[in-house]
């Protein structure tokens, strides 16, 4: 084994995260420690994400040849390392008075980890595990440890806002905006730094200001300066800047595939209801969705009740702001009573992400709140469920991630945000501005 090639042992959530997560790891070579295995074995059955990376996981494992993956690894292919998997032993000294729990999974696999530093002093031995406790506990006895990281995005904090400021732009430019069209041909305006499709504007000079968006036209490769009004979105209206570029995007039949990002307060999931009634008729059903995490270590199967019982405190904050857009009207006008009969007849409805997979989404207008709970997978799994007419918005803050193995790095809201940039049926736009009220916008700059 050539000194440089490094050792990986992986921890069982680094798998249920990402099913084909040892091809990623170049001519490195990978341990999986036995109690993996039994783990992996717990979540073969059901329908959640994590079920559907452990089956995909021993699948691939079985297709290896799993005789040979104890008796000396097996070749992951061409530049690539071997993969083997390693049984337990006995608990090594150093470790008897630090971890005297041995039957902890989490020991188990520590104490395996370092058998193999120990065996394999030559090469660096590195435990992956998105679980931030065990990688402290790994460090702990000098054990190095990491995060899987191969779909983290590089620095949250440069991620696509999908909005730009350009100062100093000719009035002239500005009035033409203004003219009935409401566009000009792209070329009228090339800033330094070249504009991705669907990316929002606040033109302004000083005297003359104008919101813009640069859309794609009909032809390849053609595009349009286009002036974004302020609408009124089924009584709600924008307050700022970044919340009519929301409207805009939701709004926009062409822009299949919506993300919002932003603190909470600043209208997120709000915007995208009221656009989505606004849109009603273009669309078969509207869907708003969540996934369901609790905020503690209980989840649904502790609380009272049947299961709509259970889920109703995970689904209260989507009911909350359609209770915000039924306020807007009188409860006898044609507005509420059209909003009750979509209500009534399943034409708007409000469910747990974990309630929608297997079903087809053709022409739908589809809300996926707290999208930031959501990893890459599984917000790639939703997409790509996406059929004929239907439009996809996600809504989510980065950095209020409730999910134990997430961060802002690597949840599925920042890597699709990452990723999507520049194509022409996407929309970003992160509203940084809280509108909620004067008393939350405070709590959320200054606590």
């Amino acid at each position: 084994m050539p000194e440089d090639k490094k050792i990986f042992i992986l921890d069982t959530n680094v798998i249920l995260h990402d099913s084909t997560c040892i091809h990623n790891f170049d001519e490195h070579d990978i341990i999986l420690p036995i109690i993996v295995l039994e783990e992996l074995d717990q979540f073969k059955k059901g329908t959640q994400t994590v079920n559907f990376h452990a089956r995909e996981f021993v699948r691939e494992l079985d297709k290896l040849s799993a005789n040979k993956l104890f008796n000396g690894g097996l070749p992951l292919g061409d530049g690539k390392g071997r993969i083997s998997v390693r049984l337990e032993k006995d608990q090594h000294p150093d470790l008897a008075g630090v971890f005297p729990d041995v039957d902890n999974p989490d020991h188990r696999i520590l104490n395996i980890a370092y058998h193999v530093s120990k065996d394999q002093k030559d090469h660096e031995v590195i435990l992956v595990s998105k679980d931030v406790n065990l990688r402290m506990k790994a460090r702990s006895i000098n054990l190095l440890a990491e995060d899987y990281t191969t779909d983290h995005v590089r620095n949250p904090e440069q991620l696509y806002s999908g909005c730009r400021y350009e100062e100093n732009v000719e009035s002239s430019l500005i009035e033409k905006l203004y003219e009935h069209e409401g566009q000009i041909p792209a070329a009228h305006y090339a800033p330094e730094t070249p504009l991705r499709p669907n990316e929002f504007m606040v033109l302004r000079n000083g005297r003359k200001s104008a919101l813009a968006s640069f859309a794609p036209g009909e032809m390849e490769n053609e595009f349009y300066i286009r002036r974004v009004n302020k609408d009124n979105v089924y009584g709600i209206t924008p307050r700022n800047a970044e919340q009519s570029f929301a409207v805009h995007a939701l709004l926009t039949p062409d822009i299949k595939l919506v993300t919002i990002s932003g603190k909470a307060g600043t209208g997120k999931t709000l915007l995208a209801l009221a656009a989505a009634l606004e849109t009603r008729s273009k669309y078969r059903q509207i869907l708003l969705t969540r996934p369901v995490m609790p905020l503690s270590n209980k989840d649904i199967g502790y609380l009272p009740g049947d299961i709509a019982s259970k889920i109703g405190p995970y689904m209260q904050p989507l009911y909350d702001n359609l209770g915000v857009i039924r306020g807007q009207f009188p409860e006898k006008s044609e507005m509420f009573q059209r909003l009750q009969k979509m209500l009534d007849e399943d034409k708007l409805t409000i469910e747990p992400l974990a309630y929608i997979r297997g079903r087809s989404l053709v022409r739908m207008y589809m809300i996926v709140d707290e999208a930031q709970n959501l990893t890459p997978h599984e917000v790639k799994t939703i997409i790509t469920r996406a059929g004929e007419g239907t439009k996809v918005v996600f809504t989510g803050d980065i950095n209020q991630i409730d999910h134990p193995y997430l961060g802002s790095r690597s949840n599925g809201l920042s890597n699709l945000i990452d990723k999507m940039q520049g194509q022409h049926i996407y929309a970003h736009i992160d509203l940084k501005k809280g509108e909620r009220s004067e008393l939350a916008e405070l709590a959320s700059n200054i606590l």
